[in-house]
This record gives C-alpha cells, structure tokens and sequence, in this order.
C-alpha cells in the first residue's frame, strides 16, 4: 500500500519507493505451448489473468525470490526467457533448462508440462514434501557438524516458506480501508475502557497511556523505562529512562518505587489516563503506594507475564481470550516498555564493562 500510495501521490518527504520500480512477481506463461517462468514487476498481459498466471508481489526483494526460483529449478527444470534461441543452451547441460530442441519429443513435452503444473502447485503453497525433505538433509547436516551447509539449507527453507503465496491485486483503492490501523486502534482502546470499568476502574479516554518496567542483572546497571502511547500508537518523543540511583541490590519493587516517585515529579509531563506497570500484584501494589503518597488519582493495573493476566488496582486478576483487542493493546505496550529498559540497560552495562 505504502509503495502503490507514494507512485501515486509523490509526497515531498518520501524519498524512498518513488522510483518506478516495483515489488518482483513470479509469471508463468501457461497458456503457452512450452510455458516459461519469467520475473517481473508488473503483470504485462492484458486482462493480467489473461494469458499468464502470477504470485507476488514481494515486498521483502528480488533477493529471496531468486533463492527460491533456484530452488525450484533444480526439482523441476523450466525456460526463464520469454524467447529462448532455436539451440541447445548452457543450462541445459546444468540440467535446469528444457531447451526447445528436446521438445521435438512428445514424451519431453509431456514430461515439460508436468514440471510446470508442479511449479504451479509449489508456489500455491503445496511445498510440504520440498520442504520436509530440506528439513532432514539440513538435519543431517547439523549432526555431521557441517553448520554452514546446514545454514545455507535453512535460508533456503525461510525463502520458499516466505514466498509460497498466491498473487494479489495491487488495485488498493477499490477494498483496502485506509483507516484500517486506526480503526483496530480504536476498537482496543475501547474494548480495554469497557473491561477496566466492568472491574471498578474507572476511565473515560485512554488518550495517554504510560508503561513502566525495570532491567538489572542482581541489582547492577539497573534502570528503568518509561513508554507512551497516544491513541493506542507509541510516542517515542515522550519516552523517558531512568538510572536508578538508591538501590544496587536485587529489589525491583523499591526500584519501581523510585522510579513512579521521580516520574510524578515532572508535573510539566501530562499525567497519564493509565499507568500501567509490568507485572503483579507486588508491582501494582508498589504504584498504588506512590500515587496514595503524591495524592495522584491514575487508575493502575499490572499485566503478570506467565499467564499474561492484567491485575487490577484491587489487585484481582482478570484473565482474558488470546484474541481480546484490550489484552493485545496492554501486551504491545507491556513489551514496548520492556524493549525500551533493556536497551538502556545493555548500555549502561557495556560503559561499566569500558570503564
């Protein structure tokens, strides 16, 4: 979408995508005598789905394609020019190519047009036994200790799992909702309103919601982090961290502790609809102290990470589907905030392994 969208409207600051290139497309010829398997990057028969048939495109590159394509290739041998020379080619003596002089048999014809029905097939994702076969040659592979073989194999599994796919339309404007994002942003945010005062916390907009979390190895390095989402979309402008200062062993309650208190000091910082902290009971807890001793009234509650459970400011744990919006808006931010304290940890443990 993004790449059809900046052809189309050539936005200033878009320097990338605005080329008029696009995302690579597998084409087979099958209504051809001898079908060829061609790439391209847009479909060039008229109606598309007229003469040829397509998968793709693939947005992550020429790169992947070409691996699998090899792959293919050598399972079942094709043309891969639109026109080949009368002659018998390089690739035919590498065993990859049918050239046109070995069609003069009926039996190489028949043999050719099943090849291709198997390409077909592969590429509409029927690639179970290719792949189950790779799997065990990569396997035995790794028990002989040949890992870069074994690794060459595995990136040849990723590929073909990667590009198995059939082909779809790049007509964007006619069914794809532009709003789909915010839509999906909103339908969490309000799922997650009406679970929150279902169990007595009550909340009107979670406009600014803020996640803290804590890293440390033993008490060492520890900090903590501090991540916003606005309208249910990270901000990283407001992220904040914290070095914790008054601790240096093991107590990720205290350390919450001193960071909530410096965090409600910066009154020039807006207040959160939400606070959310990772973890229990204790870590919910530990925030309801801060903000009984600041005088803030922030609803709070904790998201327990073995069973993924959000505890609430009574401290009873409400247990949702996989599939709840509510749940997957708290994980996302949960985990943003995770991400962001770790970062700063490994960075601060790196200086003092330098120092």
């Amino acid at each position: 979408m993004e790449n059809s969208y900046i052809k189309k409207y050539k936005p200033k600051y878009n320097i990338k995508l605005t080329d008029d290139k696009a995302y690579p497309m597998v084409r087979i010829t099958i209504e051809e005598k001898y079908p060829k398997v061609l790439t391209v990057r847009r479909p060039n028969d008229n109606p598309p789905a007229g003469g040829s048939i397509y998968f793709g495109p693939f947005p992550n590159g020429a790169k992947a394609l070409r691996i699998v394509l090899k792959t293919i290739r050598r399972i079942f041998p094709y043309q891969s020019v639109p026109n080949h020379a009368r002659k018998i080619c390089l690739y035919y003596h590498l065993r990859l190519c049918p050239c046109p002089p070995v069609f003069n048999s009926p039996e190489f014809k028949k043999e050719y047009r099943k090849n291709i029905k198997h390409i077909v097939d592969f590429l509409n994702g029927n690639a179970k036994k290719i792949i189950k076969d790779l799997k065990k040659e990569r396997n035995a592979l790794s028990e002989n200790e040949e890992f870069e073989k074994a690794n060459f194999l595995q990136s040849k599994i990723k590929a073909i799992e990667l590009i198995t796919g059939p082909f779809y339309k790049t007509g964007l404007d006619l069914n794809i909702d532009p709003n789909l994002t915010d839509d999906l942003r909103k339908k969490e945010i309000q799922d997650l309103i009406d679970i929150l005062n279902k169990n007595n916390i009550n909340v009107k907009t979670l406009e600014r919601i803020e996640c803290y979390d804590i890293s440390n190895i033993s008490g060492t390095s520890a900090t903590g982090s501090m991540v916003t989402f606005i309208n249910g979309e990270k901000d990283g402008s407001k992220y904040r961290k914290f070095k914790i200062k008054t601790l240096n062993s093991p107590n990720d309650f205290g350390m919450m502790e001193e960071v909530l208190q410096r965090r409600i000091k910066h009154s020039e910082w807006p207040y959160p609809n939400l606070l959310i902290v990772d973890g229990g009971k204790g870590q919910v807890s530990t925030a309801l102290k801060v903000l009984e001793q600041t005088n803030k009234n922030i609803p709070v509650i904790g998201l327990a990470k073995k069973e993924e459970t959000i505890v609430t400011s009574d401290l009873k744990e409400i247990s949702l589907p996989k599939n709840s919006g509510a749940l997957k808006l708290v994980m996302r931010v949960r985990d943003e905030a995770h991400r962001f304290a770790i970062t700063y940890h490994r960075k601060l443990r790196s200086k003092s392994l330098l120092a």
